[in-house]
């Protein structure tokens, strides 16, 4: 799988917002500063988030962006899919609507089963988990072995 710049960037953002003790909105300068986000691109992921309705906006003195929802109700799937779209996807297709010939089909099984591995992670990842640093169980056991470090 290959991680956007944009998700990357939401991420960072979102994981800012939710750190905030006093849950009061950041400007989008504080977050690309804080992250070493560019603004402009930073504008379009925010934009990106509110549509999705994971961050809203708020104007005036105090303004900037903060959380829609609580940070244990939005997961990396829910920010990826938001700046993003699916989590895979077969030439901009979801893999179920692919069709093969009878000798590739087999591919497709293997689209799905990627999906669905992303989802063990991705589903259940919180942007509250990450702003803690109390990542699940589920991810710690895969990050445990020394094989999962290593580059194939």
């Amino acid at each position: 799988m290959r991680v956007s710049a944009k998700s990357d960037y939401a991420l960072r953002a979102l994981i800012e917002m939710a750190a905030r003790e006093d849950g009061r909105a950041v400007s989008a300068e504080e977050l690309g500063r804080l992250q070493d986000i560019p603004h402009g691109f930073l504008q379009a992921i925010l934009a990106d988030l509110r549509k999705a309705g994971i961050v809203i906006s708020q104007r005036g003195q105090s303004g900037g962006w903060r959380l829609a929802r609580t940070a244990d109700t939005v997961t990396v799937a829910d920010v990826i899919r938001a700046v993003d779209g699916p989590l895979v996807s077969v030439y901009g297709l979801r893999p179920e609507a692919v069709t093969y010939n009878e000798r590739a089909d087999v591919l497709q099984h293997v689209w799905i089963a990627a999906r669905d591995s992303l989802r063990e992670v991705f589903e259940f990842v919180s942007i509250a988990s990450l702003a803690t640093r109390d990542l699940p169980e589920t991810v710690t056991k895969r990050t445990a072995s020394e094989d999962a470090w290593q580059p194939h």
